[in-house]
């Protein structure tokens, strides 16, 4: 699937990702309700006029629709980061690293505030989904594979054919029975790779009553997205 950017001038200025498939029959405009970002699918053989017709047509609508959205947060000192569903202040510290000391998230140094932080939040969050993974893995009797984290948007994590388990290490900036409550999902795939009632079966055996955690993710996961940490 070949990729082209075009940019809608005006204000703000909007970028789209013109995306052409051959699967497609006809013209589609997505905004992405994680982190905003706008697609437009064409068909392999349709023409850029066209698509471009089709973009301007759809331009009131679109800018509406951003315009409700969640604004980016680009995380630097003075803006409050979400650790374990608490929110934390991100402050400029003489010591070296990050440390949480007084609902504040302390960085030694003044530059790339936003890094140091996204490497600390990942940090926590190999350490806790490793253990989390670990427990339900021992608890399940099935080993898993390796741990990988991502930064991934379509989903919280997965599980591999393989029993490899990967997770979306934004899941640290979630309150912890969330983060626990994906590590249980990922692992219960160990024993069945599917979404069936047994599936379910497993997942609460392993975790409990899972029904809060899951309405958390749909209702506020999409804001773990908003943060941007780095340039």
């Amino acid at each position: 699937m070949s990729v082209t950017e075009i940019v809608l001038q005006g204000e703000p200025t909007v970028t789209v990702q013109m995306r052409r498939s051959a699967a497609a029959r006809r013209m589609s405009l997505r905004v992405s309700s994680l982190d905003g970002r706008v697609s437009l699918t064409v068909p392999k053989r349709g023409s850029e006029r066209e698509a471009l017709a089709f973009l301007h047509s759809k331009e009131m609508w679109l800018r509406k629709h951003l315009a409700r959205q969640a604004p980016m947060i680009n995380v630097d000192h003075g803006v409050e980061v979400p650790i374990g569903g608490q929110m934390y202040e991100v402050v400029q510290a003489t010591k070296r690293g990050v440390h949480i000391e007084d609902r504040q998230l302390r960085v030694g140094g003044a530059a790339n505030a936003g890094a140091k932080v996204q490497a600390y939040l990942k940090a926590q969050a190999r350490l806790i989904l490793h253990r989390e993974a670990d427990q339900f893995s021992q608890k399940l009797g099935k080993p898993y594979g390796k741990l990988t984290l991502r930064d991934t948007r379509s989903r919280w994590g997965s599980c591999s054919s393989s029993g490899n388990l990967n997770f979306s290490w934004r899941l640290i900036m979630a309150p912890p029975k969330v983060l626990s409550y994906v590590a249980a999902h990922e692992v219960a795939h160990l024993a069945q790779m599917n979404h069936s009632d047994r599936f379910w079966g497993v997942c609460r055996d392993l975790f409990g009553a899972y029904e809060e955690e899951r309405t958390w993710l749909r209702v506020h996961g999409a804001s773990l997205h908003q943060y941007r940490f780095k340039d």
